[in-house]
């Protein structure tokens, strides 16, 4: 078995898009730190180890954090990797974005971010989003039936954001139609298993609306979220220019709505695939937190990230050059029977859920998981109150035991592309 996952592709094949997991384990079980065998890469299988390297910031560049392999850096790897970096790092894709910066740039760029998302920002948008929920599921549920992921997850999650960001209510329609991607088409979504850049890029449409309402409320002061972003400064008390406010706005929107859109189907997938399971949280709606964790444990919405080694150094006692690639793959490590006891099952009363990195760790950590857990707590308490049951459409995915699904076609994604189910409407929850 080994053998054969030897000659499997991990990023640019499509044996291991529906399941990965027995890929990273016998990857783990060769070493926690193994180079795959087509395009040198050092996999990052193992929880402790990748947690040495996501918290190591020293040693570690994350200006491929996002694209790995490809395109590759565009000079050879030689010499002082640092000053590579350095000179390069404009020409590397997402350059401008805030999962590929390094301190002392990215400490800026995240403590602006974190003051663009308040605490007291995130309790006014979660408040909102009960609201939200009830009126994206009036349409939904109304049939009896339909795609989870087209028709509640994708344009709730993108409506709860534009709302945290302040985008107009008029606006929001535009948001809505630019940004639903077709999970089907080759290179549409980021981490392509064609291994080509993305054809849509959602950055470009997010650069230029949020541009525009970033000079606007410049050129006129208004007392709205927005305006708030356009004032908002450094925490060295210098003032952003407005593209670096557009960049941390449009990588919270893009990023955070993607991956929540992955964290619900995957949460709804296992209630409705394990009625047991949607009755033990019908019977109680405090369970809901710790099940989203072990969801997030067991379906990490990214498969992993990426490290660049700016010196030589060892991780797990492998000893890797300057130059080397690494992909932390979260969704290995949260699979590590040296941290979860039998990994493989999914107990929603798993003691240290939580402890799980499908948010990523140390200061990459994803700045927008408190919102992605109150979105998804916001939207499983809704659908148990207002359906007495879920369940999966067997005419679009087939009988118990024959289930077809199918996944997007990415190394850095995981996630369904449909999700369709039927449900029995509450009394009072139709409306």
């Amino acid at each position: 078995m080994v053998n054969d996952f030897e000659e499997m592709d991990f990023f640019l094949g499509r044996e291991l898009i529906a399941d990965p997991y027995p890929y990273f384990d016998a990857m783990r079980a060769q070493c926690p730190v193994a180079r795959e065998n087509h395009h040198g890469v050092y996999m990052v299988t193992g929880y402790d180890e990748a947690l040495e390297v996501l918290n190591d910031t020293e040693h570690f560049s994350s200006c491929t954090s996002v694209t790995g392999p490809f395109p590759g850096f565009p000079v050879p790897l030689e010499g002082d990797i640092d000053a590579l970096i350095a000179e390069h790092r404009d020409k590397l894709p997402f350059s401008d974005q805030l999962p590929t910066l390094d301190p002392p740039v990215h400490t800026q760029h995240r403590g602006l971010l974190m003051r663009l998302i308040t605490p007291k920002r995130l309790k006014e948008n979660e408040d909102a989003m009960w609201t939200l929920a009830d009126r994206m599921l009036d349409s939904y549920l109304a049939p009896g039936r339909g795609d989870f992921i087209r028709d509640f997850a994708g344009p709730f999650t993108l409506y709860v954001i534009a709302d945290l960001l302040g985008v107009p209510a008029a606006d929001q329609e535009e948001f809505l139609q630019a940004l639903q991607r077709d999970p089907h088409r080759e290179g549409s979504t980021l981490g392509s298993t064609e291994g080509e850049s993305m054809h849509h890029n959602p950055i470009e449409f997010l650069y230029g609306k949020f541009a525009d309402y970033i000079e606007d409320r410049r050129r006129e002061p208004r007392g709205d979220v927005l305006g708030s972003m356009a004032t908002t400064m450094f925490p060295d008390g210098s003032e952003p220019t407005v593209l670096d406010v557009v960049r941390v706005a449009a990588n919270l929107f893009s990023a955070g709505q993607e991956t929540t859109v992955r964290l619900l189907s995957s949460a709804l997938k296992l209630l409705a695939e394990q009625p047991e399971l949607q009755r033990w949280l019908r019977e109680d709606r405090s369970r809901i937190p710790n099940f989203i964790e072990e969801a997030l444990r067991m379906e990490s919405p990214v498969k992993g990230d990426f490290r660049l080694s700016k010196v030589p150094v060892s991780v797990g006692g492998v000893d890797l050059p300057a130059g080397t690639t690494l992909m932390v793959v979260n969704s290995g490590a949260n699979r590590d029977p040296r941290h979860f006891d039998d990994p493989t099952t999914f107990d929603p009363e798993r003691s240290n859920a939580r402890t799980h990195i499908a948010f990523g760790r140390g200061i990459h950590t994803c700045p927008g998981s408190p919102l992605a857990r109150a979105e998804a707590r916001v939207a499983i308490e809704r659908l148990l109150d207002r359906t007495t049951d879920i369940r999966i459409d067997e005419t679009a995915h087939g009988a118990a035991g024959a289930r077809e699904y199918e996944y997007v076609p990415t190394f850095v994604l995981r996630g369904l592309t449909a999700l369709h189910l039927e449900f029995d409407i509450a009394e009072g929850g139709a409306r």
